[in-house]
């Protein structure tokens, strides 16, 4: 008899890639692994009262949902410590998201993270206790002065911030208290402005798979991914994948985007705690087929080998990597490589996706071609695109993806 394992889909508003998610695990349908046959089936999970002693069916969840509603972030933790059901991403590290600790952490091993600083809010917390302990404790200080010490021009950023709501470029003193001032509750960073880079990129990260993508945060948010090839050279595009898979094996997320800026052959990572990233299709384009099939080969490792979940990080093993001032910055990446390795179990993972999944890489082609997959992108464009720009839209991810399918068929002949 085969067994069975549930993936539980945690989800808020997305169309796309959750039908394109389900749509391929019904198309794996049955994995052989070892002597004994696999079942997986996926579900939609619903917010509701649980009882904390409740055993919930789930061998997997994916979670897209917990980073800005409690509930299902409490039930994700009930799950990770009395049931081993398998997350992504762990929920006890989240708070890494609002990116100040993630800056922390990769400052203390090594990485060439801009100068940042935290500054405090410009309007106090509602608490009658905050003026009497301000008046003691909290100076006053000149946020110009502070960006003098950065230097100009450099970001004003939330410190729990995404999708870019909040930033502001700054090229003055004069810039930056008027920003500083319309702030409003708001903690901020400040941070150092990598000048007249060479690339900008964006790397999406699935378990061990990193795709390092070409991004243009200038564009329209549809339009931000870039469709280029060979625009870094092979150290510097496995140095920002290993930056990537790094944060997200200390931090124990594997579902994570990050953004590294490269100037002069340096890497500069600025902002790597996206523990819920976008992957729309209206988003991704081209690069929307790698996304669910590496969502849909490490969910089934997961399930199918039982991994277990690993809440507690293993911090020491790399500030000991990172204190270590001996050690040149290129031996410390290969050492991070090794650990993240080591948490991913890359080696198990690449021979079960060779084994079990072998016919993947045809089984989602022949999905992306589908009328199926055709109707999914219609109906996202629908749901996501404004009315206006709906038609060339759907017209656009339809190119992009005939393009995926027609480099998948080429190198499937090499």
């Amino acid at each position: 008899m085969a067994k069975r394992h549930l993936i539980g889909l945690l989800l808020a508003t997305e169309v796309d890639w959750p039908a394109a998610f389900e749509a391929m695990i019904g198309r794996v349908g049955s994995v052989r692994y070892g002597s004994e046959t696999h079942e997986l089936e996926t579900e939609r999970i619903k917010n509701e009262p649980f009882d904390l002693r409740y055993t919930p069916p789930y061998s997997v969840v994916i979670d897209r949902l917990s980073w800005w509603y409690d509930l299902p972030r409490e039930w994700l933790k009930k799950v990770a410590l009395m049931d081993d059901v398998y997350l992504l991403n762990n929920p006890f590290t989240f708070q890494a998201m609002e990116k100040h600790a993630a800056y922390c952490a990769m400052m203390r091993l090594g990485l060439k993270v801009p100068a940042t600083w935290l500054i405090p809010h410009k309007l106090p917390p509602d608490n009658p206790r905050y003026v009497p302990m301000a008046e003691r404790y909290n100076p006053h200080f000149d946020p110009a002065e502070v960006g003098e010490a950065i230097g100009f021009p450099l970001f004003m950023k939330p410190f729990d911030g995404g999708m870019w709501v909040g930033v502001s470029r700054i090229t003055s003193g004069e810039e930056l208290r008027f920003a500083y001032d319309n702030s409003g509750e708001r903690l901020m960073h400040l941070q150092e402005s990598i000048e007249d880079f060479d690339v900008f990129t964006r790397s999406l990260s699935i378990g061990p798979l990193t795709k390092v993508m070409r991004f243009d945060p200038a564009a329209h948010g549809n339009y931000r991914y870039v469709l280029e090839r060979g625009f870094l050279s092979r150290e510097l595009e496995q140095e920002v994948a290993t930056i990537s898979r790094l944060v997200n094996a200390f931090f124990r997320w594997e579902f994570n985007s990050s953004e590294v800026i490269v100037k002069n052959g340096q890497a500069h990572p600025i902002d790597y705690a996206n523990a819920s990233p976008d992957i729309a299709l209206a988003s991704l384009h081209y690069y929307f087929p790698w996304a669910i099939k590496s969502l849909v080969a490490w969910c089934a490792f997961c399930a199918v080998t039982g991994r277990r979940m690993r809440i507690n990080q293993n911090t020491r093993d790399y500030f000991a990597v990172g204190d270590d001032n001996e050690l040149p910055y290129e031996e410390k990446l290969d050492r991070y490589a090794r650990l993240a390795d080591a948490y991913f179990q890359t080696k198990e993972f690449e021979e079960f996706r060779a084994t079990a999944l072998p016919d993947l890489d045809e089984l989602l082609v022949d999905y992306i071609e589908s009328p199926e997959f055709d109707s999914v992108l219609v109906s996202s464009m629908r749901a996501e695109v404004e009315e206006e720009r709906q038609e060339e839209m759907i017209e656009r991810s339809r190119s992009a993806v005939a393009c995926w399918v027609a480099d998948e068929r080429a190198a499937a002949k090499t």
